[in-house]
């Protein structure tokens, strides 16, 4: 029972999946209509969101307990980074996709996919704790994932840490989180028509990440997937080895429970989609990246009602 309405509880989202798989299909969305609703996105609806939510949502109080819970998505992801390396190691991972394996094998996609779900299972009170999952997994993404990546392939390597990478770092979704932090603090009440705007345009942030994925996933050949070792080994590092490790350091460091349950949920998200374009950007083995993110954006819809199965029936 508790299955079907975690399963229900994401129906919405698989529903706009289809529809945007459905519309690609019929040639009504391409590769440019996707680029467009990842603008929107990134650069206009989420940031809005976040500075609609942070102000409706916490006072000075609240903020203080929410900011010392970083440490755990940090450390967690580092330490899948070093098991994904151990078993791309133990399992022979192609010198040629090492790198991209071990960035996949760490990072998740916390926006496109992890905010939606995170919102249909626990609500708006959820998506401060999706924020700092964010945070980690985008500073850690576009500084060792990219240099992983970029050892794949012929191109140019990029710095560990450059101007470029604190610009990627800073994204508007992350500016929009930290000046929601500073109105909160500095108790500053935005005007209504401006909370209303922030509020309608965040409230996009859903339909269209969701449209983007089904997009994304129409993109993939089906006869490109192969359900090799290494895409197998990935799926464990996604939805058993990543989650296990946020819930070991959950019992090391109490956190409040939703905080425990949203970065448990974040961190059995599917790969994150950039990783594909990067690896193409860097030419590293791209298509093994979109074949290993279709295949477990597809998962993640089944995974995630267990995962809610698990939080009932032992109080994770």
């Amino acid at each position: 029972m508790i299955f079907v309405n975690s399963f229900e509880s994401i129906l919405s989202i698989i529903i706009m999946i289809f529809l945007g798989y459905m519309l690609a299909k019929k040639g009504m969305f391409d590769e440019h209509t996707a680029k467009i609703f990842t603008t929107m996105v990134i650069k206009i609806s989420l940031p809005a969101y976040m500075v609609w939510n942070l102000t409706n949502t916490f006072d000075h109080e609240k903020l203080l307990d929410l900011v010392g819970g970083i440490i755990i998505p940090f450390t967690s992801m580092i330490t899948c980074y070093m098991v994904g390396w151990l078993i791309s190691k133990f399992i022979g991972v192609d010198a040629k996709r090492q790198g991209i394996f071990s960035c996949m094998f760490f990072v998740s996609n916390t926006i496109f996919i992890g905010l939606p779900i995170n919102l249909a299972l626990f609500g708006d009170k959820s998506i401060p704790y999706v924020l700092l999952y964010y945070i980690a997994n985008t500073s850690l993404f576009w500084t060792v994932g990219i240099y992983l990546i970029s050892r794949d392939g012929c191109g140019h390597k990029p710095k560990l840490l450059s101007y470029q990478t604190v610009k990627n770092i800073f994204s508007p979704p992350l500016i929009g989180f930290f000046v929601g932090i500073l109105l909160v603090m500095a108790d500053i009440k935005l005007p209504p028509f401006i909370t209303d705007v922030c509020r309608y345009l965040g409230n996009c942030t859903t339909p269209l990440s969701m449209l983007f994925i089904g997009i994304s996933i129409y993109s993939v050949n089906p006869a490109e997937i192969n359900l090799s070792k290494d895409v197998a080994a990935l799926v464990l590092g996604r939805f058993i080895i990543a989650p296990f490790l946020v819930f070991l350091l959950t019992l090391v460091i109490p956190v409040p429970s939703m905080m425990k349950e949203v970065f448990i949920v974040q961190s059995a998200m599917p790969i994150i989609a950039s990783a594909s374009i990067i690896a193409k950007a860097y030419n590293a083995d791209y298509q093994f990246a979109a074949v290993a993110t279709t295949v477990t954006t597809v998962i993640a819809m089944v995974v995630i009602p267990l995962y809610m199965v698990l939080f009932n029936y032992f109080a994770i």
